[in-house]
């Protein structure tokens, strides 16, 4: 009985019942729009894990001593492979300059590795902290960002953070664009009075006319709060016609970002 049992054994692990392998992990490096790099991130602010995609432009390697402005993009798990190619069509087409992007990705769409809800929300603080201490040095370390030209980058619960930043840290970005905000968490945060002084930086707002209706009427009451008070930043809104919540992001962004880089200071 025991030779059966060896046998039996021998035959499972040699005969191809063994676990399947892991599914090799897909490159990237062969989709050219989306080239750079990439590195995981545990944050030492709110202990959680993201995943980091660089995308480096055009030319990258020829000019070594040049610095390119760096959009940081929120919910990068979608927004990171949508935006990075159009921002390489808008050096083409609207002449923009060139930029370093950065996913900023969960690794999933589901809680809890996807923490966005919180992270954007109630742990806001965290993240910033996350942001502003250990990914931004980092990216500025690996690569020739421009830290006069940093750009934050967000879409509903992410466009929100984008508001909070704004008002809790004004001069960490120079420009920052926020894609029909969604921002229950602090809503009276963002209704009071902006941060005294004047910082060089720029704050989007775009908004799209056929977004869900209470955050349409949000970012209008929003706009209608801060019309006539002094801000830190030189603002911007954004309507976008027929614009939908989430489909019309490559169209924020590329109007958005032509503002940016068009827009004289004050």
């Amino acid at each position: 009985m025991r030779s059966f049992h060896q046998w039996l054994l021998a035959a499972l692990l040699l005969g191809g019942w063994a676990a399947p392998a892991a599914p090799a992990p897909v490159p990237l490096e062969h989709l050219a729009a989306l080239g750079g790099d990439y590195f995981p991130m545990r944050s030492a602010a709110n202990g959680r894990r993201y995943h980091i995609y660089v995308r480096l432009p055009e030319g990258y390697g020829d000019a070594p001593k040049r610095t390119y402005p760096t959009v940081y993009l929120l919910d990068g798990d979608s927004t990171f492979p949508m935006l990075a190619p159009q921002h390489l069509f808008l050096t083409y087409d609207d002449k923009l300059p060139e930029a370093i992007l950065v996913g900023i990705a969960f690794g999933s769409f589901a809680p809890p590795a996807n923490s966005r809800g919180p992270d954007f929300g109630p742990e806001a603080a965290a993240f910033q902290r996350f942001l502003k201490d250990e990914l931004i040095p980092e990216v500025e370390r690996r690569v020739r960002s421009d830290p006069a030209r940093r750009i934050l980058v967000g879409q509903s619960r992410g466009g929100g953070f984008v508001l909070y930043s704004a008002f809790t840290d004004p001069g960490l970005f120079w420009g920052r664009i926020a894609s029909n905000p969604s921002f229950p968490d602090y809503k009276p945060l963002l209704f009071a009075a902006a941060p005294a002084g004047r910082v060089d930086s720029r704050l989007i707002v775009a908004s799209g006319t056929r977004d869900w209706p209470q955050l349409r009427a949000d970012a209008l009451a929003w706009f209608a709060a801060h019309q006539g008070r002094p801000t830190p930043w030189l603002l911007k809104r954004i309507d976008i016609d027929g614009g939908t919540h989430a489909a019309d992001l490559p169209n924020a962004y590329r109007r958005a970002m032509n503002w940016l880089f068009n827009t004289p200071a004050d």
